[in-house]
């Protein structure tokens, strides 16, 4: 068999998405009748059926939800081959590093000063994300290397350093009883009637049931709790941003959050070697 195009992939990808191939027609700029014969063959060079399709739609069988993981990865990493090759055609582009905008900022900052002291360090240009945003971006090329978190983000595909470990802290707003304890159990904030616990997304962008209000962003989870409308489990760096209207309570029994400094592994950068090489001394 003759190996999978990323065109097809594409396709197949757009169908299993929207689950429609209408509107995955749309999405690709093209006709119905092309993309649904480009499928089927898709299908039988492959020997597996992918999709059911019947009156009430299109679902995706077995097979289609493995080729489906496969196909995001694939065209996440031609896409990251297209723009890391693109950069590494100007050698004066800065180091792109990401990191959560609640993450370590005293790490971040002494790496960023440690690595400007090198003589002729590359320069950094630093990219603070939202929720799970920051694992993407590596992956998907955008970025050079990334704050990482194991708890929150996968390492697979990268190589990496572990750069602190800490544990985590209850942000409440600061008038709430819980706020006066010394320190707090994770059942403690489990279920507190007023305030229900913020909503992270997964990595697909779905939220898992609560009651609590979705999160999509810093500003957006600092006014909830300052408002008394939600509480947060951060890493305990995360003191750094906090208002007077939050207060943080150590957790005694969550689990320790530890930062890694992550690349890809196949990278050859000499900027990033540098970088590293900074991090690894810290």
């Amino acid at each position: 068999m003759d190996g999978l195009e990323t065109r097809e992939l594409r396709y197949f990808t757009a169908v299993a998405e929207e689950l429609h191939f209408g509107r995955a027609a749309e999405r690709l700029g093209m006709a119905q009748p092309p993309l649904s014969r480009a499928i089927q063959r898709l299908e039988r060079r492959l020997g597996v059926l992918l999709l059911e399709r019947n009156r009430r739609g299109v679902a995706l069988t077995g097979a289609g939800e493995v080729l489906l993981n496969e196909a995001r990865v694939t065209l996440d990493a031609a896409a990251a081959a297209a723009r890391r090759t693109r950069r590494a055609a100007s050698p004066s582009s800065p180091l792109v590093l990401v990191t959560k905008a609640t993450g370590s900022h005293d790490i971040l900052r002494k790496l960023l000063d440690a690595h400007a002291a090198e003589p002729d360090a590359a320069e950094v240009e630093v990219v603070l994300c939202g929720v799970g945003e920051e694992e993407r971006l590596l992956r998907d090329g955008r970025a050079d290397v990334a704050l990482l978190h194991p708890l929150f983000s996968s390492l697979a595909g990268f190589d990496s350093e572990e750069l602190l470990t800490e544990g985590q802290v209850a942000v409440l707003p600061a008038g709430h009883p819980l706020a006066a304890r010394p320190a707090l159990s994770m059942a403690d904030v489990d279920d507190v009637p007023d305030l229900p616990p913020a909503r992270w997304p997964r990595h697909d962008g779905t939220y898992p049931p609560g009651p609590g209000p979705e999160i999509r962003d810093l500003s957006q989870l600092t006014q909830l709790i300052a408002l008394g409308r939600t509480l947060a489990v951060l890493p305990a760096s995360a003191r750094a941003w906090l208002w007077s209207a939050h207060a943080a309570v150590p957790l005694t029994d969550a689990p320790a959050v530890t930062t890694h400094i992550a690349w890809p592994s196949h990278s050859r950068s000499r900027a990033l070697a540098g970088l590293i090489r900074t991090a690894t001394r810290l």
